[in-house]
């Protein structure tokens, strides 16, 4: 009965409103006032008894799409409606028959439209001026009218608004806002980027015109109140090319340790609170490093200038002192408003040579006085680590690469980088004065802390399943747990192990969050986190500094509200996703000179569909598919394996492959797996 109801329902509210529409007009004028008020009636019961439900479209890469509803349930749409919609568009939708016996979407109303901007390629077909979206899910051209097409030609890169929403009928119309330029052209790949995450790359006059209206006497005037430093020799270590330098370090020893010195560049000083700098500071969350060319979060007068701690001229700074027990526990700590006069620019690469002991020129022209302090740092850095090894969680080192661009801004070769003791002694110092703040932070009730709950909710089960099949030694594990965790990554690092656990845990893990109250991050296995050491590239670092100087020196704070750290956080998982998208652009255009050779790699990551692999030589990752493989696999979401009948395919696991190609609409490198010789040993399922 309920079943009879319901297609009675779908009947109703589905199909006849469109059998009313297609009856002829003319066929209205033969009936009389009756009939009329009739069918008048019949229309508002429908509109009445019409069950709408709300929900957002998620878009395919086909011509159809699904509408995920409020009520949990996905409806698939078929292609006569999607046309009607954009990616994420707020609908209300019927519920109707389909020709398969499943039910499908019909689009209602819409609510919202969320996709106002996009990015795509000028195309001409016979009269008709089109724009072929390169955005996912826009699976159609859609018409530009003469007076918006701003002189582009063919196969122009354009940014694009929505001028008319293809609700009504599916056709919808896009005006030209911007155009970007040719495929060819230098730095398209940034410009397309930039244009795709709606990220802004020039400066707003308001903006330009206060960083422009800084200078030294700017700095000057704030020495008078605070603690003149300039005579100790603190030194910054970074790469060669770093501009905007924003931590500079200093080791003394006494009886119990060392007192290490962070000292950090204070924007904060120079930038007034509420002021255009600031307020796009904090819309822009991050400096994003493009490959080439970056994009900062403060303009260069105040990041590479002004407040970037450059040698032998004096810099304001905020100061982290912090006690470094000898056995690399840390003690008490203090804040310092002050002034630094940087002894040195080192680079990486110099300072290991001094730890090394490794002498030539530049080593020699360093003063005695800087070349003791990074002994000392050296020592405390030896001893933090040795602790964070006994008591927190180290992340993994793996082979790092760095991309060299030729004149046209494309990847001309990629290298390894390589991570020395200098890189872990700039980074043990950043971490233990990141943990004071946090931990004076908490203390007070108040902040801004990097949270990391470790596993993902959804994964928990699996890993304990695993546990219990592959590591019975930690079956009574709990993995949520901050302690629980710690103990899962410290005791399976096994090589020889079965499955490689902790590879696969690392696979499952959350996102980090900013939150207002301390909470373990448990990547790192610490009670709280937080970072203040690159207010030049973080606003959430800027931001620390705004509330350490209101608890220290009653500065005055605009407090962050819940949605504006929303904002925040989103903007900074924009960024991430411009970076990696830049990125993976250039990356699959290198790829093309790979050729016909046998390269080997490990599996870096699983799927249902197949694996992807990460090459030895230059740290590109690119997909096998299942479907070019002998026999069928099935994915196991507990170890993450891809099984078959006489074999498997698990993360991390070696493997040689050629290239298959470059799938240039998805932005994807492809891989042939080569086969291993019939002499060699077969892995067993």
């Amino acid at each position: 009965m309920c079943r009879r109801q319901g297609l009675t329902q779908n009947l109703i509210t589905g199909i006849l409103p469109h059998i009313l529409i297609l009856i002829p007009v003319r066929f209205f004028c033969m009936l009389n006032a009756d009939a009329l008020q009739q069918l008048r009636q019949l229309k508002t019961d429908i509109e009445a008894t019409k069950v709408v439900f709300p929900g957002t479209i998620k878009a395919t890469n086909g011509r159809f799409g699904f509408v995920a509803l409020d009520d949990g349930r996905d409806l698939f749409l078929p292609p006569e409606e999607m046309q009607k919609v954009l990616p994420g568009d707020r609908v209300q939708v019927t519920e109707q028959p389909g020709d398969n016996g499943k039910t499908q979407a019909a689009i209602d109303e819409l609510l919202e439209t969320r996709l106002t901007t996009f990015v795509g390629k000028y195309l001409v077909k016979g009269k008709g001026h089109f724009v072929v979206p390169e955005t996912p899910g826009i699976n159609r051209w859609i018409f530009i009218p003469p007076q918006k097409r701003l002189n582009a030609e063919p196969d122009d890169f354009i940014y694009c608004e929505i001028i008319r929403h293809p609700i009504k009928d599916g056709k919808g119309q896009a005006g030209i806002r911007r155009i970007l330029g040719k495929a060819n052209q230098p730095g398209i790949e940034r410009a397309f980027t930039l244009a795709t995450f709606d990220l802004e790359d020039a400066w707003p006059a308001a903006v330009d015109n206060q960083a422009n209206s800084l200078s030294e006497d700017a700095i000057a005037n704030d020495t008078v109140a605070r603690e003149d430093r300039t005579e100790r020799p603190y030194v910054t270590i970074d790469s060669p090319n770093t501009q905007d330098m924003d931590d500079a370090l200093l080791a003394e020893p006494n009886a119990t340790g060392w007192t290490l010195s962070v000292a950090i560049a204070d924007p904060t000083a120079l930038i007034k609170q509420g002021s255009p700098a600031e307020l796009l500071a904090r819309e822009r969350a991050t400096a994003i490093y493009f490959p080439g060319e970056p994009r900062p979060m403060l303009p260069d007068a105040i990041s590479t200038r002004l407040c970037s701690l450059m040698p032998e001229v004096n810099r304001l700074a905020l100061i982290c002192d912090v006690q470094v027990n000898n056995d690399g526990s840390l003690g008490d700590y203090s804040f310092h408003q002050a002034v630094i006069h940087s002894k040195g620019k080192l680079s990486y690469d110099l300072v290991a040579n001094v730890i090394e002991g490794r002498e030539d020129d530049d080593t020699r022209a360093l003063s005695a006085e800087v070349l003791n302090s990074l002994d000392q740092l050296h020592q405390v850095a030896s001893v933090l680590r040795k602790w964070r090894s006994r008591h927190a969680l180290m992340g993994a080192e793996r082979q790092e690469f760095r991309m060299r661009l030729d004149e046209n801004r494309r990847i001309r070769q990629i290298d390894p980088s390589v991570q020395n003791e200098a890189h872990r002694l700039v980074e043990e110092c950043m971490i233990a004065a990141n943990r004071s703040v946090a931990n004076f932070l908490t203390r007070q009730g108040q902040g801004l802390f990097i949270q990391h709950p470790g596993l993902r909710e959804d994964r928990a089960d699996n890993i304990r399943t695993l546990l219990k099949t592959y590591a019975t030694e930690l079956a009574d594990v709990d993995p949520t747990s901050p302690e629980g965790f710690k103990t899962l990554m410290r005791q399976t690092d096994l090589p020889a192990a079965e499955i490689p656990i902790k590879a696969v845990v690392s696979r499952q893990l959350a996102r980090a969050e900013l939150s207002f109250t301390p909470a373990p991050h448990q990547g790192m296995g610490l009670e709280a986190y937080t970072t203040f050491t690159s207010p030049l590239r973080k606003f959430s670092d800027f931001y620390v500094h705004r509330l350490l100087k209101s608890v220290l020196w009653q500065q005055p704070l605009k407090v962050l509200t819940n949605a504006e750290l929303e904002q925040l956080q989103a903007a900074q998982i924009k960024a991430r996703q411009a970076a990696n998208s830049l990125e993976t652009w250039l990356k699959c255009d290198f790829a093309k000179q790979l050729g016909n050779a046998n390269l080997t790699g490990v599996i870096s990551r699983t799927i249902p569909a197949g694996f992807f692999v990460r090459l030895d030589i230059n740290g590109l990752e690119g997909f096998v598919n299942c479907k070019s493989l002998e026999g069928k696999f099935s994915f196991d979401p507990v170890t993450l394996r891809l099984k078959g009948k006489k074999r498997f395919f698990q993360i991390e696991q070696a493997v040689t492959v050629t290239l298959a190609g470059v799938d240039d609409e998805r932005k994807q490198i492809n891989f042939n797996l080569v086969e291993p010789a019939q002499d060699e040993p077969q892995t067993p399922a």
